[in-house]
């Protein structure tokens, strides 16, 4: 079936997935208000496109951590993507791969790292510092033999926020699907009432990371580290000095702090701080289509990650409905690129943006 925007795939996805795994997916933290301020935030910002330009050879290619991306885009991690199709992230991956952009291997991924970076295209892995930091690095070093690009470290969950979604469903894993990473158990299939089961397992077996963890992970691998889960300027400058390649602006999709700003709001004001670096600074949070990466790069990314709705289209009709997702984003954002007199991605960092009301 043909989908013409991300809505589409959406409630495509939600008609197909069984309750309980629509709420995971879809669902935030506590009253879900940074969830749904995402959203609000980037709908309130406007471009101010330009005219009369040349836009012969316009391209919306881009370099993403130093490497070629066919949009300024990538698929953000997402835990046990085979809830939402029987091939879970092995489908997901290869779509990105077709897509020719970064795919984001998770540490909860319900298939083996080394599996998920076979398929080949530009893999990254996620990862979540564990309580064994000894588990942690040897998860670094296998996604580095395994070929991954980059270590994109998760710091903004030192343990899983209160959902309330989940905890209402006592959400729990089928046995079908695991994490595929590690020995963690039964406690993620074992199902309680008014329980997470997802919530306990990672209780368990998460532990705070702080800047020595960054440290530890820097010291250990020769791949860029990339910090995802930054929303404070002070937190950003921090990162700099660190010694790390990039971070991504994120308040986790609204699934972490319910309070916390959305990234959008953040994003410019951290990237005039960290201007003249030559690291990267991503946007993550409820990007849903090629305008919202536009108003991205306007204010200072130099690009963004993309979760859920890579899931809507994983769950709606598997790897082609992933593809489909990617190439909807991938149209409409060369579309609005030429619409906004950018010739190119640099252009559209050149872009003035505007809040109607402030």
């Amino acid at each position: 079936m043909t989908h013409l925007c991300l809505d589409d795939l959406e409630r495509a996805a939600r008609t197909v997935l069984p309750g309980e795994i629509w709420d995971f997916l879809a669902g935030g933290s506590g009253a879900e208000a940074s969830l749904e301020a995402n959203r609000a935030a980037l709908e309130r910002i406007f471009v101010i496109p330009r005219m009369l330009r040349d836009l012969t050879g316009a391209t919306g290619e881009a370099e993403v951590l130093g490497r070629p991306a066919a949009v300024p885009m990538a698929v953000a991690p997402v835990a046990y993507q085979r809830l939402f199709h029987p091939e879970g992230e092995l489908a997901a991956a290869r779509a990105a791969r077709d897509a020719g952009v970064p795919y984001t291997i998770c540490t909860l991924s319900s298939v083996p790292l080394e599996e998920i970076a076979a398929v080949g295209g530009r893999p990254w892995f996620q990862l979540y510092w564990l309580r064994d930091e000894k588990r942690s690095l040897e998860l670094v070093r296998r996604a580095e033999d395994a070929g991954c690009e980059a270590i994109v470290f998760t710091v903004d969950v030192p343990w899983m926020g209160r959902r309330l979604r989940d905890l209402r469903n006592g959400f729990a894993l089928p046995d079908s699907v695991t994490a595929a990473n590690f020995d963690a158990g039964d406690a993620a299939h074992r199902r309680t009432r008014g329980q997470s089961a997802v919530a306990e397992h990672t209780a368990r077996e998460f532990a705070p990371a702080t800047w020595e963890s960054v440290e530890a992970v820097r010291a250990h691998t020769d791949l860029p580290v990339v910090l995802k889960g930054i929303l404070a300027v002070e937190d950003a400058t921090r990162a700099v000095d660190a010694g790390v390649g990039g971070i991504v602006v994120s308040n986790h999709g609204g699934r972490q702090l319910d309070s916390a700003v959305p990234g959008i709001e953040m994003l410019g004001e951290i990237a005039a701080a960290l201007s003249g670096w030559d690291g990267e600074v991503l946007l993550d949070g409820g990007i849903r289509s090629g305008g919202d990466i536009l108003k991205a790069l306007a204010l200072g990314a130099s690009a963004v990650l993309v979760g859920r709705p890579v899931m809507w289209g994983l769950a709606a009709d598997g790897e082609d409905g992933a593809r489909q997702s990617l190439e909807l984003l991938a149209v409409e954002f060369r579309n609005a690129l030429g619409l906004a007199g950018c010739d190119s991605v640099s252009a559209a960092r050149r872009l003035g943006t505007r809040v109607p009301g402030r």
